[in-house]
């Protein structure tokens, strides 16, 4: 079987209980980054073998799951923090699974984007979720003119070092929208802001930033 297992955003208390059984349970781990997997395991005394499976060794790992799925062990796939295929590795190892007749389950957990929309103020009930917009602002405007015209919620996210540039883009591209930011989401300095897209803007402009943010902008009213 092969697991998709959610892990923290943040706080580690909020790993559930199935994930951590699933965690022990299993053959193997897929991790995004061993080293703070690690951290985890060793929290909940967790010894389960780890290996590497990130975005520069995709081929090669998956091929590793799907062998050992063939040969009847299992594996959990675990990403730096929420819920695996969520802008993070696990697309292709369910895709490759799933062609290869093999069984797939999730253990569901924290995922950043929910936690922002909640906590946004924004409507919920419809939103469509964006991930990364690409680097450069030309490339960035036409991924976000897309949705201009979209009364859904639009949730992104984004680096501190683009953050400012985004906003900027964002202003351009959907005018001055209700929006919030948030970043170290379940952690001991967890912020929200909220306001607009100009004010957010102004906000960030000469600060310095650490982490990645998760961006929510109100949809066309």
């Amino acid at each position: 079987m092969l697991y998709l297992v959610a892990t923290p955003i943040g706080n580690l208390g909020d790993i559930s209980l199935r994930a951590l059984e699933t965690l022990r349970a299993v053959d193997l781990i897929a991790a995004e980054d061993t080293r703070k997997t690690g951290r985890l395991l060793k929290r909940y005394g967790i010894e389960t073998p780890q290996f590497s499976y990130h975005e520069h060794n995709e081929r090669k790992a998956v091929e590793r799951i799907v062998g050992a799925l063939r040969s009847g062990r299992s594996v959990a796939v675990v990403t730096n923090a929420g819920t695996p295929g969520i802008s993070d590795p696990g697309f292709t190892a369910v895709r490759r699974a799933l062609e290869e007749g093999l069984p797939v389950t999730a253990v569901p957990g924290p995922t950043g984007l929910i936690t922002a929309l909640a906590l946004s103020g924004l409507p919920l009930h419809s939103f469509t979720f964006r991930g990364f917009p690409p680097r450069k602002s030309g490339a960035r405007r036409r991924f976000m003119a897309l949705d201009a015209d979209s009364p859904h919620t639009l949730v992104f996210y984004e680096s501190q070092h683009r953050l400012a540039s985004f906003l900027a883009d964002a202003l351009a591209v959907y005018g001055d929208r209700p929006a919030a930011l948030a970043n170290d989401l379940t952690k001991l300095h967890e912020q929200v802001q909220r306001g607009t897209v100009a004010s957010l803007l102004e906000t960030v402009a000469d600060r310095r930033l650490l982490g990645e943010f998760i961006v929510v902008i109100g949809g066309r009213g």
